[in-house]
């Protein structure tokens, strides 16, 4: 974790009102994670500070080397995300406390906000990695495929017994 120590935000004096931090990584970054993600970013952190909680909006801009899923190709992929989280002042840490806030204990003295940035990027890479070259192409076969067990008559028939209410509502769509 002394790689990630460059991520700390000192908060111990800080005065209740905004603040603005900058951070970058590369590959010493991911590797601490030990993920399949690699590349470099850039993250604005915009912490504004009130007596009972921490507000941070991340604004994180990333080039991203990642692997086709369907080529197995090497490409680059440019990410933007901008995410916010909240620090609240408790009793004592409590890190699993929502999806967008954890609870610290009132004298903290600094924050990493490591995992943030990286949970930040990993969740803006595409569930699908596609090459760019193969996003233009049409949708593939397995895409598009749709399984009938009748032949073209049998649909023509399920077009015809629509029931009249469905019909209404189809001419209000269009």
């Amino acid at each position: 974790m002394n790689l990630l120590k460059k991520y700390d935000i000192s908060i111990f004096g800080l005065e209740d009102q905004e603040y603005t931090f900058e951070f970058e990584g590369g590959k010493v970054f991911f590797d601490a994670f030990n993920n399949d993600i690699t590349g470099i970013f850039k993250a604005i952190i915009l912490l504004n500070k009130t007596s009972t909680m921490i507000q941070m909006k991340f604004d994180i801009e990333a080039n991203l080397k990642l692997i086709c899923d369907r080529s197995l190709e090497e490409f680059e992929e440019n990410i933007h995300s901008k995410e916010r989280y909240f620090f609240k002042f408790g009793e004592k840490d409590q890190k699993d406390y929502s999806d967008e806030m954890e609870i610290i204990a009132l004298g903290t003295q600094t924050i990493n906000i490591a995992q943030h940035i990286y949970d930040f990027i990993a969740l803006a890479v595409p569930l699908k990695r596609l090459h760019p070259s193969l996003r233009d192409e049409n949708d593939s076969e397995e895409d598009t495929l749709v399984y009938t067990s009748g032949g073209d008559d049998e649909i023509e028939e399920k077009e015809e017994s629509i029931d009249p209410r469905w019909a209404a509502l189809m001419k209000l769509k269009n």
